[in-house]
């Protein structure tokens, strides 16, 4: 993964980004961790963004979660993006093996208040916590981030308003099942709407090959990022397309 890192460097990409999976459906086998791998491929890269697309804050712990980013974010000279969501328990293989929260509107909860003490954490001021799931009793985490803020893309799936409400309270959404720039241009006409003072806000998609990369630009996308699996989960057709750059 280090290796594809620096080849992914060189071939001109912007960013490289893993899944956050305990475990994945058949006939994947071969599962890393996605945080120890990050570091892998920040000591080998200087310029890739990186990060976890996504996170499911539910089954983590939001403080190891800050100090996990802080560190990367210093080991990477300021590269890091904090993806996050709810997760799925996808064929029982990541909540019920373990024995995880299965209810959405449960996990729900749990990822906004988890998302705001982890924000809290990565300041360095100090975080007096007591909630219905997590608890930060007089904590002060330093060193900081080399980012302020570390940049937080939001998980949702398109239509569904929910956590697109979460995702416009922080840096970006990764919108999932937008099938065209179409609706990549509503979406983002939505998240106007939603963010009448404006700035900067990344909108990032990952959807089937189709479409010029322009036409997901003139749409708002600021991210288009190629996922593997419409090409296999082999490394040679990984590595195919890494080294191919990417496309215009």
């Amino acid at each position: 993964m280090a290796g594809l890192g620096e080849s992914a460097e060189r071939a001109g990409w912007d960013g490289l980004f893993l899944w956050d999976h305990i475990q994945y459906r058949a006939p994947a086998a071969v599962v890393l961790d996605p945080w120890v791998t990050m570091a892998a491929i920040g000591m080998a890269t200087t310029r890739l963004r990186l990060g976890a697309m996504v996170t499911p804050l539910a089954r983590r712990r939001p403080w190891v979660v800050a100090r996990q980013l802080a560190a990367l974010d210093l080991l990477t000279d300021g590269r890091m993006v904090l993806g996050v969501g709810l997760g799925l328990d996808d064929s029982g293989q990541e909540l019920s093996t373990f024995g995880e929260e299965l209810d959405a509107r449960t996990r729900a909860a749990m990822l906004d208040e988890a998302l705001e003490i982890v924000q809290r954490l990565l300041s360095g001021q100090p975080v007096q916590h007591r909630g219905p799931h997590y608890v930060a009793d007089g904590a002060t985490f330093l060193p900081t981030p080399v980012q302020s803020p570390l940049p937080t893309w939001v998980g949702a799936r398109w239509p569904n308003p929910a956590p697109l409400r979460r995702a416009v309270r922080y840096q970006g959404v990764f919108a999932i099942n937008i099938a065209s720039p179409a609706d990549a241009e509503q979406l983002r006409r939505q998240v106007e709407l939603m963010r009448p003072g404006g700035g900067p806000f990344d909108i990032v998609v990952a959807p089937e090959p189709g479409w010029p990369a322009k036409d997901w630009a003139e749409a708002g996308v600021t991210w288009l990022l190629t996922p593997f699996s419409q090409f296999g989960a082999r490394a040679a057709d990984v590595s195919r397309v890494v080294d191919a750059g990417p496309s215009d």
